[in-house]
């Protein structure tokens, strides 16, 4: 896979750029400005190690199109970030490709500290249909960051999906391709007495199911395992808020932990794999066609 990482200003200027193949780094010696763009640029869809900013977590996405967009954030939207995420005069970017091996195993497949309101190629993405008043500390995105501090609001770390009071308030998870899933973890915002919390909430899957969890006044993990099943997405609906005095119940973070689809993920690796390996390599497995 080829890669490549650019720099562009608001006129669509490229002000640095680096391209490699299965792996390449981008110094960018200047101070942003409002306006600019970090652009990735991949030959072909598949999944890629991203590291956007030396203050945020790298990410294991997939890039269902060969091109994503983050625009550097300023004013409200910086606030969900470090306050070191995008600042100084220099930057240390970097993109690579996955091996097979570190695709397959099981992982948490809703994380993407990249993820943002214009994203539409850079998986997996979270959507909503209601933010507390729009603010970027209580966006969707939030909620699939990988930052799970949650015994405070309103500033990072302690960001969250806020559902500005409305009962009817829903969270989709999107995977930008199939995915096997086999658990659920919720991890409420636990700002209490602030906070209120969900009682109960329900998950739609793309398959048409819809299973419902009991949640627990508290800010660890609450996880639930789910018979497995293969899904391109989930909405989070349903909450049922408690019976306490504070209106405002949110969720930190979701976490929808499994593997790649066998059709989509191994197989294809598996494929890729077997194509590449030198002839007898792979003894029976090989001539008889099965599978791990």
């Amino acid at each position: 896979m080829e890669l490549t990482l650019k720099i562009v200003d608001a006129d669509g200027v490229v002000l640095a750029s680096s391209t490699g193949r299965d792996e390449t780094f981008l110094v960018y010696r200047q101070s942003y400005r409002e306006g600019d763009r970090v652009i990735v640029e991949v030959s072909e869809p598949g999944h890629v190690f991203l590291s956007l900013d030396g203050a945020i977590q790298p990410g294991l996405v997939y890039m269902k199109e060969c091109a994503y967009a983050l625009a550097v954030p300023f004013g409200d939207k910086r606030k969900p970030y470090s306050p070191n995420a995008f600042r100084g005069d220099i930057h240390r970017l970097s993109a690579r490709s996955t091996r097979p091996d570190e695709i397959v195993h099981r992982r948490n497949l809703a994380l993407n500290p990249w993820d943002d309101h214009a994203n539409r190629a850079l998986f997996p993405h979270a959507r909503a249909n209601v933010e507390t008043r729009g603010e970027a500390v209580f966006a969707a995105r939030n909620a699939i960051d990988g930052e799970k501090a949650n015994d405070d609001h309103g500033f990072w770390p302690y960001t969250s999906w806020g559902i500005n009071r409305d009962p009817q308030a829903a969270l989709t998870v999107e995977f930008g391709r199939p995915v096997r899933i086999d658990e659920i973890v919720f991890y409420l915002r636990a700002d209490f007495p602030h906070d209120s919390w969900w009682e109960e909430a329900s998950v739609t899957f793309s398959n048409g199911k819809t299973s419902c969890f009991p949640l627990a006044k508290s800010g660890v993990a609450q996880a639930f395992p789910i018979e497995p099943c293969i899904i391109e997405w989930v909405e989070l609906h349903g909450l049922i808020k408690a019976e306490d005095a504070s209106p405002y119940p949110a969720l930190t973070q979701i976490e929808i932990w499994g593997t790649e689809a066998p059709e989509t993920g191994t197989s294809r690796l598996r494929s890729k794999t077997i194509a590449e390996a030198p002839t007898g390599a792979l003894g029976d497995d090989a001539e008889g066609g099965r599978m791990p």
